[in-house]
């Protein structure tokens, strides 16, 4: 009962610090997020970055209906109602704000990667919200090198609590789950172990020497081929091109004649029109 009472006492806190400080911050605006974007229409925005801009009230913030990545690091943001509209949001950082319940993130059925490292998260139940998104696979709630952390990252072994309650999720707080660095990690680890059943049956025999995957010469460029009708191209293009130097020297030649005459020739202004 004690515990229940502490519980309810929290949530009581957390609902007036975040009455107060919605009225004192910042809200969001058409206007200012114009002014961001440059976009003359809200539902043209698709990416949108505000960090720490004093904000405490998203505003108008659901009419931006095709917003797919989101940062509201660094501000003063505690009720998240608005976001419930962003049915396209994929990527939204919230790290470093006020925020203490998730429930309308349950709507962001599109939403992959979601940083909530350093708000008032204090309850494993309060991350429940979040187990219908099922394309969900980045979630952080403490960052240690921004020093950042939720009060529920302060219990024991909360990472494998989160992990049994989303296991849609792949990593937490930036780390691989189950120690796997990636899916190639997994296809190497199942194909060495089919290599040692491979060997088990096996039992004494030796292995065998391993083969080239291709044959020897594979990589090497093929000889370059002459075909008859290149060679008669080029034939072609010799002629036109010594035909074309004996008119270049015909010309010059006339040219030079025409200089001559003209050259003996008076002067054209004595002669009478």
């Amino acid at each position: 009962m004690s515990g229940r009472g502490e519980e309810e006492e929290d949530e009581e806190e957390d609902e007036e610090e975040e009455e107060e400080e919605e009225e004192e911050g910042v809200r969001i605006t058409a206007q200012l997020l114009k002014a961001s974007t440059g976009e003359f229409a809200l539902e043209s925005i698709l990416l949108l970055r505000l960090r720490s801009c004093g904000i405490a009230h998203l505003g108008c913030l659901g009419d931006c209906a095709n917003l797919e990545w989101l940062d509201l690091s660094g501000n003063a943001i505690a009720q998240l109602g608005p976001l419930a509209a962003l049915r396209a949001l994929a990527v939204l950082n919230l790290a470093r704000n006020r925020v203490a319940s998730l429930e309308p993130l349950g709507a962001c059925r599109r939403l992959q990667t979601l940083n909530l490292a350093g708000n008032r998260v204090r309850q494993l139940r309060q991350l429940r919200c979040l187990a219908g998104l099922r394309r969900l696979e980045s979630l952080r709630l403490r960052d240690p090198l921004a020093r950042l952390d939720n009060p529920l990252c302060a219990a024991p072994a909360y990472r494998d609590a989160v992990a049994a309650m989303l296991p849609g999720l792949k990593a937490i707080d930036g780390e691989r789950l189950s120690g796997r660095g990636s899916e190639l990690y997994q296809l190497c680890r199942d194909l060495d172990g089919s290599l040692g059943r491979d060997g088990a049956d096996a039992g004494t025999e030796p292995p065998r020497a391993a083969q080239p995957w291709v044959e020897a010469g594979f990589w090497e460029p093929p000889p370059p081929r002459r075909s008859s009708i290149i060679e008669e191209a080029y034939k072609q293009f010799g002629e036109v091109l010594r035909e074309c130097r004996e008119l270049s020297r015909r010309a010059d030649d006339t040219i030079a004649q025409a200089e001559r005459a003209l050259g003996g020739r008076p002067d054209p202004g004595s002669f009478v029109f």
